[in-house]
């Protein structure tokens, strides 16, 4: 489905403004959108981290031990911890040993190759009695070969498949309402999400885009009358792409009764005339059908009606289907003004959120449920000014209570912590988001991933001017915030986008931004489409998925890799747990002529050739170029072409 790509950018001039507007057209329309993108006006990227809690098997429970610390991987060439760290005791926070002994955790050793070393545990905090303990990097195979020094060059890239290993989560390849056959040809992760979801009514496929769309109930979501149609498409299609999906689960009280295709807001009593009641427990028995005349809708028979038509999917990690709690509510009183024209609260958000997901865990207990997908980042701060915010951090505020709700309810309730990011990275004063390529929109766009991550990067825009007074590095701040408040919960970027799908500048961005996720270690994401086109957008995620158009993809573990300069080049490197004989890397060429980087390997094994495919020019696609015959000891020079992206399979 083509979606309306219109968006409107606002400047924001400090967190203390009473209001900042965001307009959105989140979800397809049935014509273009007289509104702005999903993301509103605010958004922007950081990095960094370990996703807590990924891979392993839940730790040991503790009385009420808030966390426990991360264990580290056993000695090179030994097991892993016993799956990371587990809070236990009462009250305690038990630390793994250096040798990766983690107080419980049931699961996740890693045993490293003869003489290798492994990372036990990477990511794996379990706070007490719930997050999962996580699994052990891969060991080399043997002892590791010094590389050669390649010669001179202008940037130095240097890979060790020994150092930094830990899991690349599967789910970072996603899209929004993908095209899984063309553009998202063996991506991993589908979102049937956006404003439209909010209003979601599963029984009849009716819906309600909000602003979006003139706040008409409609049928554009397609489906016709058979109890959740719409959804079962989009997860069918997915899991047919091996590829899971997530799905939205609306928590803010009613859902459109009717597709009349009309404004709801013009007609009187509308609430209760041109929408139903919807509620996260049914308190009976479900049935399929459902009662589509009883005037009320029940989320957990949603969960529940998935269930009976996807059987596998709770088994599968493949085509498996994630839980999301709504859209973007922290927009809801501009976006959704005809069900929710108040500012939504901290205490209504987390109390909603316990409801749903208490809801969704009683009909299926291995759910993944993802909250509080906040809009950017006003969101994160004070949840667009809030009222009763009183000076409170959000995020912090959020995991908080989510942890609280653990206690109380002997479950955890949210796995993922949920984030949009539209960067708000600017040249010359043009936000990034867009389709514009000037000179200074492009230079930004292309340094604007490093703000994810990068403690020592300050891009220009009015995050960095009136909230952070510095650089975002987002992903490593919120880990952070897990890491303080709620332990063991991962990280999602549900929709994130830097614009430029249309230009080398923004496959690039995407190539930087997905070698970002991987290396520090993010849950999930979805890329979000703003523009015209994204054909560079995709050519950049093909370079992970598809370098050879034949699902040739980037490896499944993340290990070290280092530029000698972030401004001009970005670099990341693989080893695959099939094959960790084969060394996969990205390299990201930011400046505007060529570049010789002189590539140094240190790996287990002698390397004799890489295989070159490029992304460059005017060709959104990956091509082939000639092969390199490696002469020196895993070490060579290769020329980048400027302003390309380039993947090279190294191989012995």
């Amino acid at each position: 489905m083509k979606r309306a790509t219109s968006f409107c950018a606002i400047s924001v001039l400090g967190l203390a403004l009473a209001a900042m507007s965001a307009c959105g057209s989140d979800t397809d329309s049935p014509a273009a959108s007289t509104g702005g993108s999903d993301a509103g006006s605010d958004a922007s990227g950081g990095a960094g981290g370990k996703d807590s809690g990924a891979g392993g098997a839940a730790g040991k429970a503790g009385a009420a031990g808030k966390a426990g610390a991360s264990g580290q991987g056993g000695a090179s060439g030994g097991a892993g911890g016993s799956g990371g760290s587990a809070a236990g005791g009462a009250g305690g926070t038990p630390a793994g040993g250096s040798a990766g002994a983690g107080d419980g955790g049931s699961g996740g050793t890693s045993q490293g190759g003869s003489g290798g070393t492994t990372a036990g545990g990477s990511g794996g905090t379990s706070n007490g009695g719930s997050g999962g303990a996580g699994t052990g990097g891969t060991g080399g195979g043997g002892n590791p070969i010094v590389p050669d020094d390649p010669g001179p060059s202008d940037v130095k890239l240097t890979v060790n498949t020994l150092t930094d290993v830990h899991p690349i989560s599967r789910y970072i390849y996603g899209t929004n309402q993908p095209e899984w056959a063309t553009t998202a040809k063996n991506l991993t992760l589908g979102r049937y999400g956006g404003n439209r979801l909010t209003a979601y009514n599963w029984e009849t496929n009716a819906s309600n885009a909000g602003s979006d769309w003139y706040f008409h109930n409609d049928n554009y979501l397609g489906g016709g009358n058979t109890p959740g149609e719409a959804t079962r498409q989009n997860v069918a299609a997915a899991h047919q792409a091996n590829a899971s999906d997530i799905v939205t689960v609306p928590i803010q009280g009613y859902v459109a009764a009717d597709k009349l295709g009309t404004d709801v807001t013009q007609t009187p009593n509308w609430i209760n005339t041109r929408f139903v009641k919807s509620y996260p427990a049914k308190g009976q028995a479900f049935s399929d059908p459902p009662n589509a005349s009883d005037a009320s809708v029940y989320q957990d028979e949603f969960v529940w009606w998935l269930g009976q038509h996807f059987p596998n999917a709770a088994s599968d990690p493949v085509r498996t289907i994630f839980f999301m709690l709504d859209n973007e509510p922290d927009l809801w009183s501009s976006t959704h003004a005809e069900v929710h024209a108040a500012p939504v609260t901290y205490a209504e958000i987390v109390s909603l959120c316990i409801a749903y997901a208490k809801a969704i865990k009683a009909v299926n207990p291995s759910a993944i449920v993802m909250a509080p997908v906040n809009y950017g980042w006003q969101g994160y701060v004070d949840l667009q000014n809030a009222p009763d915010a009183a000076g409170r951090d959000f995020i912090e505020f959020f995991l908080d209570e989510m942890y609280k709700a653990e206690q109380a309810n002997n479950k955890r309730l949210i796995d993922v912590l949920d984030l949009h990011w539209y960067s708000e990275a600017q040249g010359n004063g043009v936000r990034i988001v867009g389709d514009d390529v000037s000179a200074a929109v492009v230079a930004a766009r292309i340094q604007a991933p490093r703000s994810l991550w990068d403690t020592t990067y300050t891009e220009t825009s009015w995050i960095t001017q009136w909230s952070t007074n510095g650089p975002i590095y987002l992903l490593p701040r919120m880990f952070q915030k897990i890491t303080d408040h709620y332990p063991g919960t991962k990280l999602s970027l549900s929709e994130h986008s830097h614009g430029g799908g249309g230009h080398i500048s923004g496959g690039m961005a995407i190539a930087d931004v997905l070698g970002v996720f991987g290396k520090q270690g993010l849950f999930a994401a979805n890329m979000w489409d703003m523009g015209a086109t994204s054909v560079f957008s995709y050519g950049g995620f093909a370079m992970y998925r598809n370098y050879d158009g034949q699902s040739g993809s980037f490896g499944d573990t993340s290990v070290q890799s280092l530029t000698t300069n972030q401004a001009t080049s970005s670099v990341y490197a693989s080893i695959d747990a099939a094959s960790p004989s084969r060394v996969v890397i990205v390299a990201i060429n930011k400046s505007s002529s060529a570049q010789d980087a002189g590539i140094q390997i240190t790996h287990t094994l002698a390397l004799t050739t890489a295989k070159v495919f490029q992304l460059k020019g005017t060709t959104p696609t990956p091509v082939q170029a000639p092969d390199i015959a490696i002469t020196k000891t895993n070490a060579f020079v290769y020329s980048m072409p400027a302003m390309s992206v380039s993947t090279l399979v190294v191989e012995p």
